[in-house]
């Protein structure tokens, strides 16, 4: 690691303003992805801005009936919440099938927004790579590459979204709240992460300073028959190869509404907004699943190794949507 000050911040105008000063600054909470980070010299701040003891918390409901997440709430904490479980089951499942229990323990909610990509040519600094020196090259478009994108890459970084918890939360119209030196102000989830195109090397939208406060779930009735399927090459807390978000409200035997979100192809959680619209108003069966599989995958662009991530996907959409019309559960 290289040399770095630490200090605690005492509020969270403290701690942006304190990140707005010194552009090499870091915050930390948990640290469980971050300290991965700096051991291999990924990221080299000039300070680390702790901002573990601040008032982020606590798991609340809001006016309209939804949940706000408290940024420093731990990931054991929101996926054992009851109304979690009961409201919004495949946020809870998503937590579950990500990290051991050591690690929930100490992840945190905005911790787990801002993990970074866990693409080998990333964390190999042997390797050339744009999204630790813009510019560089990404050698995931010539190299070993069956982890990557299929979805909204671009020659600059083929690099997917490591989290299982913010595909859910992209399904689930979630809402996040920040604060920074200018004021407060939220970010509709799905544009809160971004794809890569010219500038891999920024992963979200957020301005300089700016920190996390918490993550607001509406409240979607429907949510209750949510499910979060995660297929991967071993069962034991390993990185998506898919996963797929999915809440399917019915009215007699059509769909009224859907969410459908999907991990492991691109470099943000992917929602897939054109095959929801599809979804509106059709008759419940397997031909219209696997056109609305289709439609999500239109616009796919498998690599020399990842080919099978494109039916992989249909299939798991497909089994998504059927598992949550009837009611949810384990898909």
């Amino acid at each position: 690691m290289n040399n770095f000050t630490y200090t605690r911040a005492t509020s969270v105008k403290d701690a942006a303003q304190r990140a707005s000063t010194d552009q090499n600054a870091m915050f930390i909470a948990g640290g469980t992805n971050l300290v991965d980070r700096l051991k291999v010299f990924l990221d080299e701040p000039s300070q680390l801005i702790d901002i573990s003891r601040l008032q982020m918390q606590r798991i609340e409901r809001t006016a309209n009936g939804g949940l706000r997440l408290g940024a420093l709430v731990t990931n054991t904490a929101v996926a054992d919440y009851p109304d979690i479980r009961r409201d919004y089951p495949m946020l809870s499942r998503a937590i579950l099938s990500g990290a051991s229990q050591q690690i929930r323990n100490m992840a945190t909610v905005g911790g787990n927004l801002l993990q970074r990509t866990r693409c080998p040519y990333y964390y190999d600094t042997a390797f050339p790579c744009n999204k630790r020196q813009p510019g560089s090259g990404c050698p995931a478009l010539t190299g070993i590459n069956r982890m990557h994108a299929i979805l909204g890459a671009s020659e600059q970084c083929l690099a997917v979204h490591p989290s299982d918890m913010c595909i859910a939360l992209a399904a689930l119209d979630a809402v996040v709240e920040v604060e920074g030196t200018k004021g407060k102000r939220q970010i509709p989830f799905t544009d809160f992460h971004r794809l890569p195109g010219n500038t891999p090397q920024r992963d979200t939208n957020l301005e300089p300073g700016e920190l996390i406060t918490a993550v607001v779930l509406p409240p979607i009735p429907f949510a209750k028959s949510g499910v979060y399927l995660k297929l991967r090459d071993r069962a034991s807390y390993a990185f998506a190869l898919i996963s797929v978000a999915a809440a399917v409200d019915l009215e007699g035997e059509r769909i009224k509404d859907v969410r459908l979100a999907i991990g492991g192809v691109a470099h943000k959680p992917w929602r897939a907004t054109e095959a929801e619209k599809f979804l509106i108003g059709k008759p419940v069966n397997t031909e219209t699943f696997q056109q609305a599989a289709e439609i999500a995958l239109r616009g796919a662009k498998p690599l020399t190794h990842n080919g099978f991530k494109v039916e992989m996907t249909k299939r798991a959409i497909r089994r998504a949507l059927t598992v949550s019309a009837k009611g949810g559960g384990v898909a």
